[in-house]
């Protein structure tokens, strides 16, 4: 069993940036593919970026401005989010994709206002 803990968000005014972080409880280079999701109010869970090795992908909404990473030595895996907007207020989450239910941990909130 491997807990997963968010920490980074906060608030933040339009066009800033935040860098999230995911502190695994244990190795999580056997994971595979990586993925940070997010849930807004009302909407549900959607996932925003993955990583695979060195690979990487990302929804449409967030190209260009996100970049996820890991560093399976530190059982860790970020989220630099640059240019922020007000609709990528949301709960953040990581786990892996596809997701393990029992690894939800309780996310790290992003609110993106003036």
């Amino acid at each position: 069993q491997v807990t997963l803990v968010e920490s980074g968000g906060g608030l933040v005014q339009p066009g800033g940036s935040l860098r999230l972080s995911c502190a695994a409880s244990g190795s999580i280079a056997s994971f595979g593919t990586m993925g940070w999701y997010r849930q807004a109010p009302g909407k549900q869970r959607e996932l925003v970026a993955r990583i695979t090795g060195g690979r990487t992908t990302y929804v449409d909404s967030v190209k260009g401005r996100f970049t996820i990473s890991r560093d399976n030595a530190k059982k860790a895996v970020y989220l630099q989010m640059n240019s922020l907007k007000p609709e990528d207020t949301a709960v953040y989450y990581c786990n892996s994709y596809p997701p393990r239910e029992n690894y939800w941990g309780q996310g790290t909130q992003v609110t993106v206002s003036s």
